[in-house]
């Protein structure tokens, strides 16, 4: 018999939350009516256990993203066989409608150092990334997104903008982009730009999702913890993002110091009542 499950058919819509070990019981016992969940690719790139086992339970019920942080697309290192193939096996199990992961690199000569890096803004950075990310989404045989990363340094030898790096990088790869609505924030404080421009200025049908998260104010800088509220600021943020390119699906994280999982929903919920009250003046697709 086939481990594989049945997964719930309905379509990624409305706001979304991310799944959370914690959260496993609560979810299977009460059902909460969140339309949809994305689950970290890196917690279930295993052959069995518990966490697999609860990750097949509420698929059942939800459909699903995976969603990743070890790829380490820009990295010069060849890309990981060994972490494609267990990433297939998961994508095979799952069948989720797209597969994210950031843009970013995380290795350098076989050397992990767990956190997402940004990239020179270059042309040569963009024909490496638009190569590599052709790579992964034909071995994976679903759409693949890439995530924009907050950043708390710049490279001297940056040619572009970082939207215009994303924008480029998705049309040579023919993928989509995750637009993260804090580390757009996160980052245009840091460095000083308007990020309603950076917004406005991201090709609109290559956006198939969002992200909404909390950041911790350091005074000197902004830190991109996920362990809070979405902040005001990314808020307006967000109704900008709607207004450009309508009704994407939205995804609270909350990585640090979870709370219960009502906090999570009542998060949802604010995201979900701001993209009714922008139905009327969204971009129509």
């Amino acid at each position: 018999m086939s481990f594989i499950k049945k997964q719930c058919s309905r379509p990624i819509q409305g706001t979304g939350v991310g799944l959370r070990s914690c959260h496993y019981n609560y979810i299977l016992k009460h059902r909460p009516p969140i339309p949809w969940f994305e689950a970290l690719s890196d917690n279930y790139m295993v052959e069995g256990g518990p966490a697999l086992h609860y990750l097949d339970a509420i698929r059942e019920h939800y459909p699903m993203v995976l969603h990743g942080v070890g790829l380490s697309l820009g990295s010069t290192d060849p890309l990981s066989q060994d972490y494609l193939t267990k990433l297939k096996a998961l994508v095979d199990r799952v069948n989720p409608a797209w597969v994210s992961d950031h843009l970013s690199w995380i290795s350098v000569n076989g050397h992990y150092l767990h956190d997402l890096l940004p990239l020179p803004y270059t042309h040569e950075a963009i024909q490496h990334l638009a190569n590599r990310i052709r790579q992964v989404q034909d071995y994976l045989g679903k759409p693949f997104l890439i995530e924009n990363v907050s950043s708390y340094f710049e490279y001297k030898k940056s040619e572009i903008t970082e939207w215009e790096f994303i924008n480029t990088i998705a049309e040579k790869a023919d993928c989509f982009i995750l637009l993260d609505i804090n580390n757009i924030y996160v980052s245009a404080i840091n460095h000083g730009f308007d990020p309603r421009m950076y917004v406005q200025s991201i090709t609109r049908d290559r956006v198939k999702q969002f992200h909404l998260a909390g950041f911790s104010d350091k005074r000197r800088f902004l830190f991109d913890n996920h362990g809070e509220i979405v902040h005001q600021p990314v808020w307006d943020l967000y109704r900008v993002a709607l207004k450009h390119f309508g009704e994407i699906p939205a995804l609270i994280e909350w990585d640090e110091n979870i709370p219960k999982f009502p906090v999570l929903q009542t998060e949802a919920e604010k995201a979900q009542a701001i993209m009714n009250e922008m139905q009327g003046s969204v971009r129509c697709n």
